[in-house]
């Protein structure tokens, strides 16, 4: 599977036959212009929406007419299964920033689990219905979601071999939040991939849990 960071909490996963989903599109200029990404213009079999916030839900602004998928359950995107999770977008059960929806995506014997806005570590319960993943995309930026200790926390819950950073502060993003600095600091098996996309093989992941950073492709 192919792993692409777009920018914020916008990745494209390609599977090997070539289905494809994006997940969480911002709408460019969103939040008085502090969403500065450049528009999205890959096209995807479906898009998944965590929460309807601008920088997560720019659904109308994607080429193409994709499937939109939202919410708790099972979905199918061609060969690619995907499951959502309730969960929330604080630590207050939703009382802040109301829910967000967790997703795992199969295929190429591979879970990628995609966290949204999560605010808060998960629950055994919440850990042990999402399962292990091999690879995590988990914000990281802390003021809206968890931070970085939160986040380290997340990952070894769901024994991530591979943890991608996202929603942290860029050069695109106006947000008072964290930049990745704070997540990566101090933490061995740290890559900087240099590039905003990765493929992920079952038979090749760390023997250890690593963390790529990516660059955002826009």
């Amino acid at each position: 599977m192919k792993i692409k960071w777009l920018g914020h909490s916008a990745f494209l996963l390609t599977a090997a036959d070539g289905t494809s989903v994006i997940t969480d599109p911002y709408t460019p200029g969103s939040f008085s212009g502090q969403i500065r990404y450049d528009p999205i213009c890959e096209t995807a079999d479906a898009v998944t929406i965590s929460h309807h916030h601008h920088d997560h839900d720019g659904v109308s602004h994607l080429p193409g007419e994709p499937k939109v998928l939202e919410g708790t359950g099972t979905f199918k995107a061609g060969s690619i299964g995907i499951t959502g999770f309730e969960t929330f977008h604080d630590a207050n059960q939703g009382a802040g920033r109301g829910r967000n929806t967790v997703f795992v995506f199969e295929a190429d014997g591979l879970r990628v689990c995609h966290c949204g806005d999560l605010g808060h570590v998960l629950t055994a319960e919440q850990a042990a219905a999402i399962g292990k993943v091999d690879a995590l995309l988990v914000p990281v930026g802390g003021t809206f979601t968890v931070d970085a200790a939160a986040a380290h926390e997340v990952a070894g819950q769901l024994a991530a071999r591979v943890t991608i950073p996202m929603h942290y502060k860029t050069d695109k993003l106006g947000f008072d939040i964290a930049r990745v600095d704070d997540f990566v600091q101090g933490r061995a098996n740290v890559k900087r991939v240099g590039s905003p996309e990765v493929e992920v093989s079952a038979d090749k992941l760390p023997s250890v849990p690593e963390i790529w950073v990516l660059e955002h492709a826009l």
